[in-house]
């Protein structure tokens, strides 16, 4: 909480180069938690790129069957395809 707290402060300041380092210093921390619960980080963010990647490519197809595509779509069309995405495994 504290570095998200640090990271806030910066983004209030508008200071590019704080939130930066601030932002850093969180995936640090949340590394290092990962670490501590014996969890491989690297492992937990491969799979979570596989399931956004999947879940894209539901949203495409589905813009797609419809017609439709990503640049003419509305976000609103598009978040409802996202949440249909992620109940659709």
């Amino acid at each position: 909480e504290e570095e998200i707290g640090e990271w806030r402060e910066a983004l209030a300041k508008g200071d590019t180069a704080s939130i930066k380092d601030e932002f850093g210093d969180m995936l640090f921390a949340v590394v290092n938690l990962g670490r501590h619960l014996k969890l491989d980080s690297e492992a937990a963010l491969s799979g979570t790129n596989e399931k956004f990647r999947s879940r894209f490519h539901y949203v495409e197809q589905a813009l797609e069957k419809a017609g439709n595509t990503l640049d003419k779509a509305d976000l609103a069309e598009m978040e409802a395809l996202w949440q249909e995405a992620k109940t659709a495994k």
